[in-house]
């Protein structure tokens, strides 16, 4: 009877998750979509894939010729209620690194909500609480307060460390929790 109880309470606290996308072999990528440092004249090159065991790999080189520094991929939501919620998670590993998870409030916006993770060669779930995403637009931080909207129209990963690297995420799935 414990057994089944403790299950119960596990599927009810996995139902009480909101999934912003869960990698699997047959998806397309094509919703994803890449934005390097090239959009100022840089020369940082990266790809989205998706890897044998379905994960999706965010992978490149960060390049700081022409005034470069960055590699990208984004991804367009359409995400109400998130007040619902209090981190978002990401499960991961890669080449060990640092990198930045993003969010905005609006298309229109030109800054993004940032927060920085680090990963490793082993599979982890990194759990960032929304209320700490800080904005920041083209590496500067703005006057403006920390995220507090009921939207999410945009999720982003980016790796931009001040340094030439080479880079590999893998990312199993990106998903809100209370």
């Amino acid at each position: 009877m414990k057994t089944l109880m403790f299950c119960f309470i596990i599927t009810i606290a996995m139902a009480q998750d909101f999934t912003i996308y869960d990698f699997t072999t047959s998806q397309d990528l094509k919703d994803w979509q890449i934005v390097n440092d090239g959009v100022m004249g840089g020369l940082s090159q990266s790809s989205i894939s998706l890897g044998e065991e379905g994960n999706a790999v965010f992978a490149g080189n960060v390049s700081l010729e022409n005034n470069g520094g960055f590699a990208s991929v984004r991804h367009e939501t359409n995400i109400s209620n998130v007040q619902n919620y209090s981190h978002v998670n990401l499960r991961v590993k890669g080449k060990p690194s640092t990198y930045q998870f993003r969010i905005k409030k609006s298309q229109n916006d030109s800054h993004s909500y940032i927060q920085e993770f680090k990963v490793t060669s082993e599979w982890q779930t990194i759990q960032l609480k929304l209320s700490s995403f800080y904005p920041r637009f083209r590496g500067r931080s703005l006057n403006l307060s920390d995220f507090e909207a009921d939207v999410i129209r945009e999720v982003a990963i980016l790796i931009g460390n001040g340094k030439k690297e080479e880079f590999k995420l893998e990312i199993d799935k990106i998903y809100l929790s209370k």
